[in-house]
């Protein structure tokens, strides 16, 4: 088995193995995998994050050890809270972006410094740590940062993103890990019964004619959600589901919310 972990801000992971095969998600910076299989220019790979397996460009891993791999699964990561960061590689002293909800493991709060095995960096961007106190309020603050960013399927990051994309970094920046997609996300947390009983950062997903859940987005008061569609937006929703007041219509029909929280 061989290791690796993003040292770039993004790495599309594909379906398939070829260039036009379709994004299903992306890996962010400072987040690692294990090397499942590979062939010619194409690995597949499992992120440590979630599980989730498809296939990256060869070319564009940062191998790690099967030691350095378990000392970040087994230590804490800081995950960057601001929408935009910039990083500087400390070998080259290139300073590159990386997006929201990036790992730094081995972060030294002290001197903004980090590493991956031999790879040394700093974080040359503002840093405030991540205020758990109010898990609600902080994870709807997080995911109002990216009002406006445009929708992109297998999205995370702030130039692009999709529903479930935006729910899961806006959670694991508060140190609340869960599944990539929302016919996944849904399997986590407790039912809330009443839509009247769903509080700031509860999960509402909402499904298609066959009953299949398509969309996620996180409740943001008690009438109104954020969500990607589109674009990041906030509508309203009711029991119905989301109601879009620009075109008089509701566009997405609500299934079921759930507490991860509490």
């Amino acid at each position: 088995m061989e290791y690796g972990i993003c040292n770039i801000s993004s790495i599309p992971i594909r379906k398939d193995p070829a260039e036009s095969s379709e994004m299903r998600t992306e890996i962010l910076f400072g987040e690692h995998f294990k090397i499942i299989e590979l062939i010619e220019r194409w690995a597949k790979i499992k992120l440590a994050f979630d599980s989730y397996e498809g296939w990256i460009d060869r070319k564009i891993i940062q191998a790690l050890t099967e030691s350095e791999f378990e000392s970040i699964n087994n230590s804490s990561s800081f995950v960057t809270n601001q929408q935009i960061n910039k990083v500087q590689n400390l070998k080259n002293n290139i300073d590159f972006l990386i997006g929201g909800g990036s790992s730094l493991p081995n972060f030294d709060a002290k001197t903004k410094s980090f590493n991956f095995g031999e790879e040394k960096y700093k974080l040359v961007s503002e840093y405030a740590q991540t205020d758990k106190s109010d898990l609600r309020n902080g994870i709807i603050d997080f995911a109002s940062k990216y009002i406006n960013c445009s929708y992109l399927w297998g999205g995370r990051n702030p130039f692009g993103i999709d529903c479930s994309g935006l729910s899961q970094i806006s959670y694991k920046t508060f140190g609340i890990n869960i599944l990539r997609d929302a016919s996944q996300q849904v399997t986590h947390g407790k039912i809330v019964e009443f839509i009247d009983d769903a509080k700031p950062a509860d999960l509402a997903f909402f499904d298609n004619a066959d009953g299949v859940i398509t969309h996620v987005g996180l409740i943001f008061d008690k009438n109104h959600i954020i969500h990607a569609s589109g674009k990041v937006r906030i509508d309203k929703i009711d029991h119905q589901g989301i109601y879009n007041e620009e075109r008089k219509i509701y566009t997405h029909k609500l299934r079921i919310i759930k507490n991860l929280i509490d």
